[in-house]
Parts: structure tokens; sequence; C-alpha cells
């Protein structure tokens, strides 16, 4: 006789939920493991515009959808870069760019650094990112990231969409690929004698059983946090951001490649191009402005102050859980933690986590045995994430209001974090100290440079400077990049072209 299918009940779609299904499905076809997400009809999915990482790029590709599928039913445009305006005003320039990095800049990452390691010397030389990576000047010219079969680089981009919209594609997407789909409301979970989670109970009466459960129920964590007594771990010391606040604005006349985070007198506001509108979102604390004041700033920084357009309100709990996988439970997205999207960092943690926990569990034939390294790589990856946000407010030079003042002024940063700023400002090498940590994180070492060149973080100059040294000028990587370019279209033919 044949095997019953090994049952997997994701609670909660949502771009996290469904994420899942679509690389569950594609991993285990149905005949070996029967996915199902129940959500209820009457959660709505937050659908504000947001933005991704690269690392969505692959898995469309993973999942075999072209971006001429999926982007246009989510209004998504390209992006290239996140450009920080107002963040540190002690370093002479409004803003600065983190570009996403592509094959082609391995040509000029050793330049970069050095210059970064030079100029921490007090010698003048050139240091802004933007300048040295292929994104930063694609950005500057707004032209998209696609490119002739001739040119001979991968390109690495991300994207900006609308959430909702997305979530709806993916439910879609794998309800064809032999994914169930069943709308009821959950209210409890019931767990059996081993202590595992044994089945959803609905507000109707009906059970739901499974093997394995995943916790996609936002915030509210009913699975891990609720019914499995899971501590959250918060990150409240240390980032202090907690709420937001959104609204969309009308759709630019050109589409930017890239997100604009502004700083704003107590938090962030994020900008972000989608083809039918612009998404905006001021991330706050709530400890230093009220709910009531931060719409009102973020209007008057939109201009829309007559309040035709409605704003939402917002509540983010920053952290993580102590165990992302704990029983036969697996929590993602919200559930399971959550940094603010000041990086973008949202779907980067669930794709990689799924990605992770399917290797790990299809390795050890559906049993808990990759639990215990599940859940260290887990935690690292949102630690290592958390320290480079956290760096952002920590370095910040404005003193405009408290909020500002107290982000710099804390100490509560890890050791990893503190080690690498001590390296940087005693003109140390940075290289060596990731590899001395072991550090393996979406941030790796040219992010870092980015930030801490963006941001100024440099001593005064020094007297009697050589006038030579400066490796963008000597190797003129201006003239090299600006060459590359010239394979690009605009932002606009590339939409058009998908």
């Amino acid at each position: 006789m044949s095997q019953a299918p090994h049952r997997i009940v994701i609670l909660g779609g949502g771009t996290a939920g469904w994420m899942a299904a679509n690389l569950m499905v594609k991993q285990w076809r149905p005949e070996r493991v029967q996915v199902t997400v129940v959500e209820s009809p009457e959660i709505g999915i937050i659908g504000v515009g947001e933005g991704s990482t690269p690392t969505l790029k692959r898995f469309f590709k993973k999942i075999e959808v072209p971006e001429s599928r999926w982007m246009p039913r989510c209004n998504a445009t390209y992006k290239l870069n996140i450009r920080f305006a107002g963040w540190s005003p002690k370093s002479g320039a409004d803003d600065y760019s983190h570009p996403f990095i592509s094959q082609l800049d391995s040509f000029n990452e050793r330049a970069f650094v050095v210059n970064c390691r030079t100029r921490r010397l007090g010698l003048d030389v050139t240091t802004r990112p933007d300048l040295f990576l292929l994104n930063g000047v694609l950005a500057r010219q707004n032209k998209g990231p696609l490119t002739p079969a001739s040119f001979p680089f991968r390109m690495e981009y991300g994207y900006h969409f609308d959430s909702g919209l997305l979530g709806q594609f993916l439910a879609q997407l794998a309800v064809g690929r032999g994914v169930r789909h069943l709308q009821a409301k959950v209210v409890a979970a019931e767990r059996n004698a081993a202590g595992d989670i044994d089945h959803l109970l609905c507000a109707d009466g009906a059970r739901v059983e499974a093997d394995f459960f995943v916790d996609c129920s936002g915030f509210t964590s009913l699975l891990l946090q609720q019914t499995l007594g899971v501590k959250f771990n918060s990150f409240k010391s240390n980032l202090f951001n907690d709420a937001a606040v959104v609204m969309p604005t009308d759709k630019s006349a050109q589409l930017p490649v890239e997100t604009l985070s502004q700083a704003l007198s107590n938090g962030w506001c994020w900008h972000i191009p989608l083809t039918n509108r612009t998404g905006n979102g001021y991330v706050y604390s709530s400890d230093f402005i009220s709910a009531d004041d931060a719409e009102t700033e973020l209007r008057a920084h939109l201009g829309m102050l007559d309040r035709d357009v409605p704003a939402r309100h917002l509540k983010m709990k920053v952290g993580q859980l102590a165990q992302h996988w704990s029983h036969n439970c697996l929590g993602l997205g919200l559930a399971q933690g959550f940094i603010e999207p000041l990086e973008a960092t949202a779907l980067h943690l669930v794709q990689l986590s799924v990605e992770d926990f399917i290797r790990q569990y299809d390795e050890a034939e559906f049993s808990n045995r990759g639990q215990e390294a599940f859940n260290r790589s887990c935690s690292e990856r949102f630690e290592r994430v958390r320290d480079y946000i956290v760096a952002h407010y920590k370095l910040n030079s404005r003193n405009d209001s408290d909020y500002w003042r107290a982000n710099r002024d804390h100490n509560n940063i890890s050791d990893s974090l503190y080690q690498l700023l001590q390296v940087w400002f005693q003109q140390g090498d940075m290289a060596a100290e990731f590899a001395r940590q072991k550090i393996d994180s979406h941030f790796g070492i040219l992010s870092w440079h980015c930030l801490l060149a963006g941001y100024g973080t440099f001593p005064g100059l020094a007297a009697g400077q050589p006038g030579q040294g400066d490796l963008y000028h000597e190797r003129e990587i201006g003239a090299f990049l600006q060459g590359c370019s010239l394979n690009f279209a605009s932002h606009e033919q590339c939409l058009a072209q998908r």
C-alpha cells in the first residue's frame, strides 16, 4: 500500500505563508507532502509598498516564475539601490547609497576597501560607495538592471512591489501547483501528550490535523508563543522603533530604481516607487512621538495636509523568538521575529529560513534532528542583520531631537558590533575581523564599507597630503563604470521589455 503523504499545515497566508507554501510544494510533490494553508477571511494582508533584497530574484528563479508573469500583477518595479538621506549631516553629504553588489563589482571591490582604509589614515581619497559600484552608477542614471545577451556579468537586484498583491499572486500559484487552501478562523491549538501540536481548532468547531505546523499568524504568534510558550527576545533596547504610519501618494513621473530612506524628526520615512503609486511610511518610536504627531509630520513631509487620503497606523514588535523551530512547529514572518524595514530584510529572512528548514527537515527524513542546528543558524542570522541596522542609528550625527541623540548615545550593542566598530575606528583590517568572527551574513564587508564610508566616519584630514593614492582616479573607475552603463536601458524601457 502507498504511504499517506506527510501533512504540513501553514497557519496564516500573507507573503510569508504563501512563499513557504510555494517553496515546499516545489521541493516536495503533493504525493509526498501535502501542504495546506489555513487563513481567516477576516484577516487582511497588510498591503503596503515593500522592497526586497536580491534574494527575491533567486526565489522566483527557484519556483520557475519569470518576471513577466508576476511583476505586472504586483505593480512591481526594479530596485538597485537604497539611498539614505539626512542620516549623517556631519558627513558633509546630503545622502549616501547602499547599492546591491553585482558580479562586475569584483573589479572595484578592493579599490573601494583600500580607499576607505586610506581615508581612515587621514588621506583625502574618494570613498562614496555609489561611485565604485555599478548599481550605484545605474541608480544615478535611472537605468534598469536588464542586460543584453552580450553582457557577460550577472546582475543582482531587488524589486519594489505591492505586498498584498504579491501575497494574492503567490496564493493562486501555490493552489495551482497542489497546495490546499482552507479559509477558516483558527481560535486555538491543542497539544498531544508529547507536547507537540496535535491540531488546530476552528471557530466552527472543525479540527485541522497535521504532522508539522508552520506559524505565520503574525505578531500574535498563536502557535509558537501562545501554544508552545516560546519566549520572544525583544530588540527594544537597541532598536527603538515600534510603530509606523503609512499612506500612498501619486505615481512618480519618473520611476526611480531605488528606495529612498529619509530621516525625519523621530525616525525615518520610506518612499517606494510602484507602477501605479508611491508607497510611503514613517517608521518611528512611540516613546518619542505620538501617533497623531507622526501622522502630521508625515503629511507635512509629503505635502498632503488636507487629509483626503487616509493614513494607516501599524505597530511593530522588533526582536526574534528564542526558538524559531520548537516541537513540530516552525515560525515564519512576523511570527518568528521582525527587524524593522530599514534594509528590506523581512522577506529575505523568511526565504532563508524556509530554505534552511526544507534542507534540514528533508535530510532528517521529516524528524527534528536538524532542529538545534537550524535554530542556531536562524538566531545568528537575525542577530547579524540586527547589528547592521543598529549601526545606522548608533552612528547617526543628527542633533535635532532627543530620539536621534538617544540612538547615538546608548551602548546596548552586541560584542560583535562593538568589535567591528573598534577595528574600523582604530584603522584595522575589517576583512580580518570578519574572518575572525566568522561572520556569514547578507551584509558582507562591502555593505559595511558602504555604511561606514557613507556616514563619513573618518578622522580629520592629515596635514601635508601627498596628492596621490586615490585608486578611484588612478584606476579610472568612473570611466570604466560609465562605459559599462552603456549596456543598460532606462528603467521604463526595462519594465516594458520584461
